[in-house]
């Protein structure tokens, strides 16, 4: 009994000194250095560069450029589809067949006979 007691006891003083006393010699552990803590990441903020996106009134421009591209390229298929509407009925008038046809349409211009 007095041999385990003593035996805790010197384990437990040798823990002691072991976290104590530096680690020095060359069967002696090198004593426990705590690492650093690590420094906080902090986040960069938006604010802190400059504003890339177009401004309000930059948005608009393109906006409105981009409105009246859309409108003119509505009224330009308006006028092609109102000449051939006139070349139809010119046609027509002279008694000839007009071959309509557009992509993915059913019948092809040779399928149509003309007429004179």
């Amino acid at each position: 009994m007095r041999h385990s007691i003593a035996h805790a006891l010197f384990s437990c003083l040798r823990t002691l000194l072991s976290l104590v006393l530096p680690g020095t010699g060359q069967r002696r552990r090198a004593a426990v250095h705590p690492a650093p803590a690590p420094e906080p990441v902090i986040p960069e903020s938006p604010w802190s560069r400059p504003w890339l996106s177009p401004s309000k009134e930059e948005a608009a421009e393109i906006l409105r450029l981009r409105a009246d591209l859309q409108e003119k390229a509505k009224a330009a298929y308006n006028l092609r589809r109102q000449r051939e509407r006139r070349r139809v009925l010119e046609f027509a008038a002279m008694g000839i067949d007009y071959p309509y046809v557009y992509p993915g349409s059913p019948f092809g211009p040779d399928e149509f006979e003309v007429h004179v």
